[in-house]
């Protein structure tokens, strides 16, 4: 059954963000603890920021709130008019893997250009997902 399926590319995205989530943490306390920063030092962003030295993680972690909340509603907008189809499909396979790759880079060398090609690449698959399924309520 279609319909099911396509949950499994919400459910992986859900998990990268997991994994993003505990790297980010895991490297934020370490980074406290081995600086003896004082937690209230880090109370906002910009003092977080201006008192750690890697944030990739963090970058990433909020970047998962941005472009895929959309991914989120497309697949609820695809099960409620009846497209959680093969071409659904591939397309929220295609922008979890993206979005995978761009947190692999994101989260290690961090090489800007190669980030921004993966992160326009998986909003070409979403923007066209979208289009897709405007075209089924459409027509």
């Amino acid at each position: 059954m279609v319909d099911a399926e396509i949950l499994k590319p919400a459910f992986a995205l859900v998990g990268l963000t997991v994994v993003v989530f505990l790297r980010m943490y895991w490297l934020r306390l370490s980074e406290i603890r081995r600086g003896r920063i004082d937690a209230q030092a880090v109370a906002t962003s910009a003092e977080m920021a201006r008192l750690l030295s890697d944030t990739r993680a963090a970058d990433n972690f909020r970047n998962l709130f941005e472009l895929p909340v959309l991914f989120y509603a497309a697949v609820f907008v695809a099960v409620t008019i009846g497209r959680a189809d093969h071409v659904s499909l591939i397309l929220a396979w295609a922008f979890v893997v993206l979005r995978i790759a761009h947190s692999a880079v994101h989260c290690t060398y961090n090489r800007v250009m190669h980030r921004f090609a993966l992160y326009a690449a998986g909003a070409a698959v979403l923007f066209a997902w979208w289009g897709y399924l405007a075209a089924g309520i459409a027509w």
